[in-house]
């Protein structure tokens, strides 16, 4: 397989199309899944990112009467996903491994997974809290932090397992990261944001993807403080075009973004939600003329299940 890094330096400057999938809810089948992107397949993805979710927490009521919470996963099948991904569409897929909900023997397991599947690639994230939390916590033997995951892949693609008796083998995977414009939720500063960005790159991430925004100055603004950093790695650009007007709201809340005030303003004189998904593909069609033009590596979708729009904006630059 090829690194994401790789699929960059091969382009020799020419902008890459990608997409971010989410697998589908538990008990679903994953034919609406794939037939859902593969309108996307057209334009040639070299990769498709592919997301994990962290174990929720249930109350059930037990035969006794008593309320007895319990762990389940929604969303599962990451890795099958990826198998299938590539399999169908002989596309590169790039699994997110998140901390919550994982110990770090999990954690290799799933690695190890990955490494027999023949994926070179993953996207190392902290994962968000659990949702009856609201501060995320790590599971016992898990990892609390993004540079704690950072370090056991890169201690892997050394031959470095978790336990001297597993037999060594050297994985080779390249590490993406998450990068935030505008500053991560948790971060008491946007300086002490790039100083822990900063400390991931040092322990081993190859590329950066940005959390989704509306307003390109503050990617720009990010690349040219990560530059002035000495942040040198591929930095990947997030994007969702808009496609309802509670998603000005909600995208707000969940991600902790600003939406220019210009784009609100045509959201809100639309009748439709029909209307406010045709301003989105025009905004997002503008954003992705400016970043090609600035040399944006990749332009990195967040599909979120739907594909339609994303499509109609793709077959204007791919």
């Amino acid at each position: 397989m090829t690194k994401v890094t790789e699929f960059i330096s091969q382009a020799q400057g020419k902008t890459l199309f990608s997409i971010e999938i989410i697998p589908p809810v538990k008990g679903q089948n994953i034919n609406e899944l794939l037939n859902g992107i593969e309108p996307l397949m057209e334009f040639k993805p070299p990769f498709v990112d592919v997301t994990y979710h962290r174990e929720e927490l249930i109350d059930i009521k037990g035969k006794d009467g008593l309320i007895e919470r319990i762990p389940i996963r929604k969303r599962p099948g990451t890795v099958g996903i990826c198998a299938r991904l590539m399999e169908r569409f002989k596309v590169d897929a790039v699994p997110h491994v998140i901390c919550g909900g994982f110990t770090k023997d999990e954690t290799e397991d799933v690695l190890f997974d990955l490494h027999y599947l023949g994926i070179d690639n993953v996207l190392v994230l902290r994962g968000d809290p659990e949702k009856s939390a609201g501060v995320f916590k790590a599971k016992l033997g898990g990892h609390r932090y993004a540079s704690e995951l950072i370090t056991q892949v890169a201690n892997m693609n050394n031959g470095v397992l978790l336990h001297a008796e597993t037999e060594a083998a050297h994985t080779d995977f390249c590490i993406g990261i998450a990068g935030y414009p505008e500053k991560h939720l948790d971060a008491e500063s946007l300086d002490s944001d790039f100083e822990h960005l900063k400390n991931k790159i040092a322990l081993g991430a190859n590329y950066i993807v940005t959390q989704m925004f509306f307003d390109n100055q503050k990617y720009f603004r990010f690349v040219d403080r990560c530059r002035a950093e000495g942040i040198t790695v591929p930095i990947i650009p997030g994007l969702k075009p808009l496609a309802t007007k509670r998603q000005l709201t909600v995208l707000a809340d969940i991600f902790h973004l600003e939406f220019p005030q210009d784009l609100i303003d045509e959201a809100e004189k639309c009748a439709s939600d029909k209307e406010v998904r045709q301003v989105g593909i025009e905004w997002s069609t503008q954003q992705c003329k400016e970043l090609i033009a600035y040399g944006a590596p990749v332009l990195h979708f967040y599909t979120m299940g739907k594909s339609d729009n994303i499509q109609q904006i793709a077959s204007r630059f791919f």
